[in-house]
């Protein structure tokens, strides 16, 4: 392969990166590193907990902006962590990213049964009507809750084919 179709390493490719991208990444590596902890070392309802606080600020006028950011951020981390970053983690992450930003999130979890019978859980996070991460074949799961609780008049949002 010539030198010119090959891809720039890693290396040159975190200098071509601006400051603020570098930050963010950094943000996302110990993020997914601590999502990943949470999840291990946990029970479930302390990580839910953390999941089901909403910001205290007003939304920001670039959201939609910190939402793509973020969601490069965690994908293009998870992507070389030394472990497998489900969607569980990579939620987490965004959850916790996005929250520092003052961007509401909800994280939707769902299950379906799988090829053999068993039990597959998803989660996946919105901002209002935004897909922020694991928003993929969503018509394939049954939503089972999500954090923190929606109000009555957003239920259909997140579920099953309704996206």
């Amino acid at each position: 392969m010539s030198a010119a179709r090959r891809s720039p390493s890693l290396a040159a490719r975190w200098q071509r990166l601006a400051w603020r991208d570098r930050l963010l990444l950094g943000e996302a590596l110990v993020t997914v590193g601590l999502a990943r902890l949470a999840i291990v070392l946990l029970p479930f309802r302390h990580v839910a907990s953390i999941s089901a606080t909403r910001p205290t600020r007003p939304p920001p006028s670039d959201a939609r902006e910190q939402i793509t950011r973020a969601r490069w951020a965690i994908r293009a981390v998870a992507r070389r962590m030394p472990f497998r970053t489900m969607c569980l983690e990579q939620g987490l992450s965004a959850r916790v990213i996005l929250h520092r930003r003052g961007v509401p999130t909800t994280l939707y979890y769902g299950v379906m049964k799988g090829p053999e019978g068993q039990l597959m859980a998803h989660l996946w996070v919105r901002s209002d009507a935004i897909d922020v991460i694991g928003t993929e074949e969503l018509e394939r799961f049954t939503l089972l809750a999500t954090f923190p609780p929606l109000d009555k008049a957003d239920t259909s949002l997140g579920t099953g084919g309704a996206c």
